[in-house]
């Protein structure tokens, strides 16, 4: 219903304007007709694959709420870091590796010293040849693609502040305004898998954390630390404290616990716990999440135990941010019983506020319950499409991107490792409108929702959760012709986090809305 009224009031608007870019309309307008404009330039390259990308690529994005920031990077800067870093090559493995290094096997200027390797480190520590069709008969996209992080985590591990400052620099170029990096901060690393493993039942859930609050205080300064030194290494690389900082300083980044889920349950836990205390100690960190294949063997065996971890952690630290891994499943990769119901279990058991892929939605037993109760409780899917294809080889049709809009599940688009994937979110952006139809309104709605459904503090700039429609203190100021925002309005800015934000992707979009009206290409 949404989308044919706003479909029947552009096609009102621009009655005698379609077919060339109007001068009348690219001077300063309203809003509605301002998105009209850019919505009549988008119907005339929709077609054309190089002018549609041009189009998306220039066009706002709001936020990126689901990127692992270690797979962000591609390949060749992982190279490049790894030859500051004096690290070596192992050519055998794929891999970049500590030093020493055999003989010839320096990562330092290998790219003219040996094209060919250089070339195939690229390809092993990214999913490049194989979605070319190289190897395909040897590893599947999801053997591929898991494959890869442990080819390049020496070179992560030995420069995080250039791997932020890539993350930052690349989100601008693609302009994005807002990143939900998944990031664990070494200290917190080491202390999980140095610490005690073994099975847990439930009942002794408040034993070990009792004895984890006495180790919390050091290990979360140390982890704070950490943090520290990475985003301080960022900004001098972006130069962000000189007179010409780049546009990434503009981006606002905070971070995600990422919990390691193919570790032994006393693991997980400990894990568990310090991304739900990291969130209480450090304003950087909102929440946690879990990662690894969720196909994993130890991952099918403690889903259900997981989920309860969650919940009783989430109980103990008085809430928490959930955006979780659920569902992340293609019909045959793993048996029935274990696609019928991880997602509703995010949601019921562990208190997920947001699903990362949901892929296997149409498979869960209750998917029309859980569906609605997505809608009804704004629940978003973050929907990765490149991902899917490549490790799942679910894509166009296949993809439940139709079930969930029509079920009214909020619906963001995000780049899940876009360096492993050989993509960037202009990529996901144009697919949303080749593979499943997106017109130029859904792209801008699945903007503003990136930002809606984010987990940035404070009020929202919208009423009700009806994007475009602004709260009654910043009506006036939204219609007014002027950028300027006075009284109410500004108020509620300078308050919430998440309000500024979306009223800055407003006059990004103000500002792209007002130039397409005069491009020619």
């Amino acid at each position: 219903m949404l989308r044919a009224k706003r479909a029947a009031l552009t096609a009102g608007l621009l009655a005698c304007t379609i077919g060339t870019a109007s001068p009348l309309l690219a001077k300063e307008t309203g809003p509605a007709m301002r998105e009209a404009t850019a919505a009549s330039v988008f119907e005339q390259v929709k077609d054309n694959a190089a002018r549609l990308r041009v189009f998306v690529q220039a066009m706002p994005k709001g936020a990126d709420l689901h990127n692992h920031i270690s797979g962000s990077p591609y390949s060749e800067h992982y190279l490049q870091w790894a030859a500051q870093n004096g690290l070596c090559i192992d050519a055998e493995a794929g891999a970049i590796v500590p030093p020493p290094c055999a003989p010839g096997m320096e990562a330092l200027d290998l790219g003219t010293r040996n094209p060919s390797l250089y070339d195939d480190m690229i390809d092993a520590m990214s999913t490049r040849a194989w979605q070319r069709g190289v190897g395909r008969n040897d590893i599947t996209g999801h053997g591929q693609f898991f494959a890869t992080f442990d080819k390049f985590g020496a070179s992560a591990v030995a420069a995080p502040g250039k791997v932020l400052a890539y993350t930052m620099r690349y989100a601008a170029k693609d302009n994005v305004h807002y990143l939900e990096l998944m990031h664990n901060p070494l200290p917190l690393v080491r202390a999980m898998i140095e610490g005690p493993d073994g099975m847990m039942d439930g009942a002794d859930f408040a034993t070990e954390l009792a004895r984890l609050r006495t180790e919390l205080p050091a290990l979360l300064a140390a982890a704070s630390a950490d943090i520290d030194a990475m985003v301080a290494d960022a900004r001098a690389d972006l130069g962000c404290d000189t007179a010409t900082p780049e546009p990434a300083c503009a981006i606002t980044v905070r971070f995600n616990m990422q919990v390691l889920r193919e570790f032994e349950q006393r693991q997980v836990f400990r894990h568990m716990a310090f991304g739900f205390a990291m969130a209480q100690h450090d304003p950087r960190y909102f929440g946690t999440n879990i990662v690894q294949p969720e196909d994993g063997p130890v991952a099918r065996r403690d889903y259900d135990l997981h989920m309860r971890m969650f919940r009783w952690l989430g109980e103990q630290f008085g809430g928490g941010l959930l955006t979780l891994h659920a569902g992340e499943f293609a019909l045959g990769q793993v048996p029935p019983t274990d696609m019928e119901d991880h997602i509703a279990k995010a949601i019921n058991v562990a208190g997920a506020r947001r699903i990362g892929h949901g892929t296997a939605i149409a498979y869960e037993t209750d998917a029309v319950n859980t569906l609605a109760k997505m809608a009804r409780e704004g629940i978003a899917v973050e929907v990765n499409l490149s991902s899917n294809d490549v490790i799942l080889d679910v894509r166009g049709e296949e993809h439940p991107m139709a079930l969930y809009r029509t079920a009214g599940v909020p619906i963001v688009l995000s780049t899940d490792d876009e360096g492993v994937l050989r993509i960037d979110m202009s990529n996901e952006y144009h697919r949303a409108v080749t593979e499943h139809g997106f017109d130029y309104g859904d792209l801008k709605e699945v903007s503003r929702a990136s930002l809606e459904y984010s987990f940035l503090p404070g009020n929202s700039l919208w009423s009700g959760r009806q994007l475009g429609t602004p709260v009654t203190a910043c009506q006036a100021d939204f219609l007014a012709s002027s950028t300027k925002v006075t009284g109410a309005c500004a108020q509620l800015l300078a308050s919430s986090d998440k309000a500024r934000e979306q009223w800055r992707l407003e006059q990004s979009f103000r500002s792209f809305e007002t130039a397409v009206s005069t491009w020619v290409f």
